[in-house]
């Protein structure tokens, strides 16, 4: 064989690329083999810490929610166990599919299906998210039977709320729903992440939420790849919420509300004058808070909202009303604390009070003649407080309303409280850009104008001018415990702890006898008697003040007419109001009542604020407390 030179050129050039690539998959093994040391001998704790992360989840367990009950131990708020369907998604892997299987076993209509499509999406961790809640033997039967075709469904048994009175404490209690982004703002407990979570929506729930809910408990899983467990391997239970026992008694919250079945719409509110204690808080139409813990329809939403009534309106604290005939103990306080009047003045009243061309008109035709503060009171003479209020001024008024607190919210700390209206010069001028004027300030000298003011309101007032000019302010928690403790109230006490509000102490006495002259000689004096016409015991005599604040105001022409309030329509009726105080020898509870579109506060609230104020001071429950022992475990 004859060697040829390209021979030799194309053997070197092989043997070179086979060095180069020899030489590279050499390179390449070293690296492949440093790097296998690097994560199997050098980081192999770190990634066995990985993989450990990564098979076992470390989950929280929502807290048992804390009880509500009643001062007498009476239960208002529990809670009780109830199947839920949950289902777990890898990022929403199948989630569609998942869904329509659902849709076709439970019908769930367009808004769970969004719903559930979107909390699918969101999940991480393989965390759980709710089907639905309280489920039916039926509806768990059907989805155990198809429980092959539902990868990662699941039935859990949960807690939900129920509240055994329903509508008589709807707005006392209030009642629990799924966590918002409003709720979560300024709140970092983790807990309130989950899924199955409810937060207080209303009333107490609301107010006392960061107690109730209690702290988070922690479940260690084993999970598979795809996120779904194997195994729980460890459980540390949360604390359960805390107890809480109101100062409601719950008796008497029936009887109110036995009271105001008559009327469409109105509230009463009774308060303990020297402690704050609320006895009593009715707004009439309620609603049923259980709805909300098995899970509003949008039908049930929607009738809530659009019935004239507002059932989910508290009006106790946020129903706002001209406080009419009620607010002229106001006046005459102020006038009298200005030295503008005195205990003997006496006030013309011809029937009307002219200003320029415009009338200001006295309830009675032909007036009462020349009547004294407590005369005034008593006959609750319009002329006297147009008077009265001119010569004390509207900012001397508003001064001394503010401290019988009008015009601010309280210290109940309930939410949805309005502040109501207690206009001055400087509120017109802020809220409307317009001067204070004459025929304001006689307005605001009855009650009436711009002046407006809460069932509460009215209540405080009553129970400040009882207690011999107190700074009470309503409460509703009785006392607070952990479920492992007692429920035990406070004791009970005979004088205000509060700080004075100053008042004259001869002034506040005036008040006072004017508002028992209303029972016993006045407005009122139809109130003597009980309800089967039989004289009050005098151990239950009490003193009060009618109201009737003016919805539409009556035109001189519909005066000529003759036209009467039952002859309108019932929104533009008046409202009627009545607030009263008792025993007279030592005052111990005060009671508010209005009916919206009552007509006439003596007629209309002045009955039903006898018997509930009569009834309180039958029962005395601020001087009955004897405590109770926590009641069965959750």
């Amino acid at each position: 064989m004859r060697y040829r030179k390209g021979d030799g050129e194309r053997s070197g050039l092989f043997t070179r690329r086979s060095l180069l690539l020899g030489g590279a998959q050499a390179v390449l093994l070293s690296a492949l083999a440093g790097r296998l040391y690097q994560l199997q001998v050098i980081e192999t704790r770190r990634f066995s810490m990985l993989a450990e992360e990564n098979r076992i989840n470390l989950r929280l367990l929502p807290p048992s929610r804390g009880l509500i009950f009643d001062r007498s131990g009476q239960p208002l708020a529990v809670n009780r166990n109830n199947f839920r369907a949950m289902a777990t998604s890898d990022r929403g892997r199948g989630a569609e599919i998942l869904v329509d299987r659902l849709d076709q076993i439970l019908s769930l209509g367009e808004a769970d299906r969004s719903r559930l499509l979107r909390d699918l999406r969101r999940s991480r961790n393989a965390q759980p998210i709710v089907v639905r809640e309280n489920l039916g033997w039926e509806e768990v039967a059907r989805l155990e039977f198809n429980a092959p075709d539902l990868p990662g469904v699941f039935i859990d048994l949960g807690q939900t709320r129920n509240y055994p009175e329903g509508e008589l404490t709807s707005h006392i209690v209030g009642y629990t729903g799924r966590v918002s982004d409003e709720d979560l703002a300024g709140r970092d407990d983790p807990v309130l992440q989950l899924a199955t979570m409810r937060f207080g929506k209303k009333g107490v729930e609301r107010a006392f939420e960061d107690s109730l809910r209690g702290r988070a408990g922690a479940v260690q899983v084993e999970v598979n790849a795809v996120g779904r467990v194997v195994r729980e391997l460890d459980r540390t239970e949360g604390q359960p919420g805390a107890n809480a026992l109101l100062t409601i008694d719950l008796e008497l919250q029936r009887l109110v509300a036995e009271k105001l079945k008559e009327h469409q719409s109105g509230s009463v509110v009774v308060i303990d004058v020297v402690t704050g204690d609320l006895l009593a808080m009715v707004s009439t139409p309620g609603f049923d808070p259980n709805t909300f813990a098995r899970g509003i329809t949008q039908s049930e939403w929607r009738e809530l909202l659009d019935s004239p009534e507002r059932p989910l309106h508290n009006k106790a604290i946020a129903g706002v009303y001209p406080p009419g005939s009620t607010y002229k103990m106001v006046t005459a306080l102020a006038a009298l604390e200005a030295k503008v009047i005195e205990p003997w003045t006496r006030l013309p009243c011809l029937g009307f009070l002219e200003l320029g061309k415009i009338k200001f008109h006295c309830w009675l035709r032909g007036g009462h003649g020349s009547t004294n503060v407590v005369e005034a009171i008593a006959q609750s003479c319009d002329c006297f407080f147009y008077e009265a209020a001119r010569k004390a001024g509207v900012d001397r008024i508003a001064e001394v309303a503010g401290r019988l607190g009008f015009g601010r919210q309280s210290d109940l700390g309930m939410p949805g409280e309005s502040a109501g209206i207690q206009p001055s010069r400087a509120w017109k001028q802020e809220k409307l850009g317009k001067s204070w004027q004459h025929g304001d300030t006689f307005n605001l000298g009855i009650g009436q104008g711009y002046m407006n003011a809460t069932p509460m309101q009215l209540a405080v007032m009553t129970a400040r001018l009882a207690n011999g000019g107190y700074d009470v302010q309503p409460n509703l928690l009785l006392a607070q415990a952990t479920s492992r403790e007692e429920l035990v109230p406070p004791q009970p006490y005979d004088k205000p702890t509060a700080p004075s509000l100053r008042f004259d102490p001869q002034h506040l006495a005036l008040i006072r006898e004017g508002m028992i002259q209303v029972v016993q000689s006045g407005t009122a004096n139809h109130l003597r008697v009980d309800a089967q016409n039989k004289p009050i015991d005098p151990a239950y005599r009490f003193a009060g003040k009618t109201g009737t604040a003016q919805v539409k105001r009556i035109t001189e022409r519909e005066r000529e007419l003759g036209i009467t309030q039952a002859q309108l329509p019932w929104h533009l009726r008046h409202h009627a109001l009545f607030v009263c105080f008792g025993p007279l020898d030592k005052p111990r509870y005060a009671c508010a009542v209005i009916i919206e579109h009552g007509m006439a506060g003596g007629q209309t609230a002045g009955p039903i604020g006898r018997d509930v104020l009569v009834e309180t001071m039958k029962r005395d429950p601020s001087r009955r407390i004897d405590g109770f022992r926590k009641m069965a475990s959750r």
